[in-house]
């Protein structure tokens, strides 16, 4: 079966409508988990907040923030989430990330694409969402990412320096903060060590926590495989980021695994790869989620970059890896953003289908 040309303005339409879009990769749904099982996770559900927030250590403000948050847009009380995250301004530069559609140079457009698109949150900087907070921050759940990678000091280094504080979430009315730590860059330990403690005076201040997981080391990246995305390095950068309270994790799906082995350093353990995991994109993904606290923290995979046609594609596929493998969500930017807003409402909304189509099913 071929690739789907896909008809934005048609939209995509129950589980024939999706089943067409991921084309050949509609085999995903048939997959079953023989990894870690599904029934010792603790799975999105309209009650999560109460089986797994409540009973732990968080403000009840927190609570109050993320049911908030998890009751909010077109996937209110289902336990899901789908959060537009533009913060890319910053990274990629404002040209690399707007030049494609100059209308998201104006922060209003940004949070009218996550309204429309019927997100459950947006999440962005402190410039974005202050510029419009007085409009909007009472329609829609904010979340402030407070550091960024910036790339314009030459020649370019990988660190997150931090852009805000946590006061002036609070003070703007955002319900949750977000950060990125670079694991296993030279920075590592002060971005652990800063974002640990901004993390905890935000549940202080009764806001949720989102952690970006992301890898960053030049020797993860071999002539064999680039194992920034491998399962088991991910995994426990998810570990890392729970560890520190995160209430949900934002990580790659992963794409490869046996990073530990290849790289040979650090320790795993061969029931990792024997049991724990297989090469497929569901039961690496069900690795990831297994080190958020077997889902205590939510998985939220990224949605990537933008590769044009098959954007919607890759998005809906994404999501049905993430659902099946007993993840939270998906946060996805560049592809709704960088095309006209209606054609990014339809790809917002093709992703949250995968979430409220009850026949997509946990593997």
């Amino acid at each position: 079966m071929g690739s789907a040309t896909i008809d934005y303005k048609a939209g995509v339409s129950g589980l024939d409508g999706l089943l067409s879009v991921l084309s050949d990769d509609a085999a995903l749904l048939e997959h079953t988990c023989s990894t870690i099982p599904a029934d010792s996770l603790h799975l999105p559900g309209p009650d999560f907040v109460d089986r797994c927030v409540a009973p732990s250590d968080r403000p009840i403000r927190v609570q109050t923030a993320l049911q908030s948050l998890f009751g909010s847009g077109r996937l209110a009380d289902t336990g899901y989430v789908s959060i537009l995250p533009v913060d890319q301004g910053i990274e990629h530069s404002g040209g690399a990330s707007f030049a494609p559609n100059p209308a998201y140079f104006d922060p209003e457009n940004i949070v009218k694409l996550a309204i429309d698109g019927g997100c459950n949150a947006v999440a962005s900087t402190l410039g974005v969402l202050g510029a419009v907070s007085r409009r909007y921050a009472h329609k829609i759940p904010f979340i402030l990412k407070f550091n960024h990678n910036e790339f314009i000091s030459y020649p370019n280094s990988f660190d997150q320096i931090r852009f805000a504080t946590i006061e002036q979430a609070f003070d703007m009315g955002a319900m949750g903060v977000g950060a990125t730590i670079y694991f296993g860059s030279d920075e590592s330990r002060r971005q652990l060590i800063e974002v640990s403690e901004m993390f905890q005076q935000a549940h202080e201040l009764g806001m949720f926590t989102v952690l970006w997981c992301y890898l960053r080391n030049s020797d993860f990246k071999t002539a064999e495989a680039d194992y920034h995305t491998a399962a088991d390095l991910t995994g426990q950068a998810n570990h890392l980021g729970v560890t520190i309270e995160a209430d949900i994790i934002k990580q790659k799906l992963p794409e490869t695994n046996g990073g530990y082995t290849a790289l040979k350093f650090g320790k795993t353990h061969k029931g990792v790869y024997e049991q724990l995991t297989t090469d497929h994109p569901i039961d690496l993904t069900r690795y990831q989620v297994a080190n958020c606290y077997m889902g205590r923290a939510g998985l939220i995979n990224s949605g990537g970059a933008s590769s044009g046609e098959s954007d919607l594609k890759e998005a809906v596929k994404t999501a049905v890896i993430n659902k099946r493998a007993g993840g939270t969500g998906l946060i996805s930017g560049r592809k709704a953003f960088q095309r006209p807003m209606s054609e990014g409402v339809t790809l917002l909304n093709a992703i949250q289908d995968v979430y409220l189509t009850k026949e997509i099913t946990i593997a």
